[in-house]
């Protein structure tokens, strides 16, 4: 009965506090899930547990060494979780900004038609045709998280996107083609840019060192990555530093204009 009548007790500050521990374990799930990350996190949760049963059962010695650790193991923790870490602060503002931008997005007034939008047609026209030839390619979106610090390891571009432009810089004897390109409001703003490769042994096998560096920079950035095989000749598509699933190239060009919205 005193478990019911606890309940009956909650106040909405409460109710709001469970919820947003509930999101916040959500995210926390959602960034370590499928990753090495996964173990350490539940190891800390084994740690944190047999703490708090040693505190119960007053067994100060074995306390006292779990709660030292505990307290020293926050340091720890911001080393050992500081890409996971980089990645939740980025998914919280970047989740707040485009709440922002697509509320404003409704008083025509703040918007021009038809202004800085990036030509996904032309873009996957490219990609079809470079995926008959079998010619690679790796082709970032930038969306809200400013690249350039990512745009320095490469050439800086300012070409207006087009299809025979994407082509001609993944052309197999072109200067420009190694490594990957970063556009951002159709704008193509650097080429053989560096990404920040996923060396996690989850991948599958079948994605090579291009698709590697799709789920780096996109698990690590808002960004929307591309990647044409030079295998296979398959476009995949990433997002959140995970592979989405596609019919055909109209879905696609669907699925990346929602993105950039």
């Amino acid at each position: 009965m005193e478990i019911f009548k606890d309940i009956l007790d909650l106040s909405v500050v409460d109710i709001i506090d469970v919820i947003l521990v509930a999101l916040l374990l959500y995210y926390i799930y959602k960034l370590v899930k499928g990753t090495v990350a996964i173990n350490i996190f539940i190891g800390i949760i084994i740690i944190y547990l047999v703490w708090k049963l040693t505190e119960f059962l007053n067994m100060e010695l074995l306390t006292g060494i779990f709660g030292g650790f505990m307290k020293v193991g926050i340091i720890a923790l911001i080393v050992v979780f500081q890409p996971e870490i980089r990645k939740f602060l980025l998914m919280v503002g970047s989740t707040n900004f485009n709440r922002r931008r697509k509320f404003l997005k409704q008083f025509k007034f703040l918007k021009t038609e038809g202004a800085n939008e990036t030509d996904v047609d032309a873009i996957i026209s490219a990609c079809n045709k470079m995926a008959m030839s079998k010619t690679g390619a790796l082709i970032v979106f930038e969306r809200n998280n400013n690249l350039d610090f990512l745009s320095e390891s490469g050439d800086e571009m300012n070409i207006k996107v087009t299809q025979p432009i994407i082509e001609s810089i993944f052309f197999k004897n072109s200067p420009l083609h190694d490594g990957a390109i970063i556009i951002s409001n159709n704008i193509v703003k650097a080429t053989r840019v560096i990404l920040p490769v996923n060396n996690e042994k989850t991948i599958p096998q079948r994605f090579g060192l291009r698709h590697r560096a799709a789920i780096g920079v996109t698990e690590k950035t808002d960004a929307l990555a591309l990647v044409v095989s030079e295998e296979t000749g398959h476009i995949s598509y990433f997002k959140d530093g995970e592979f989405v699933m596609f019919e055909d190239t109209s879905e696609l060009s669907s699925l990346i204009k929602n993105d950039l919205t």
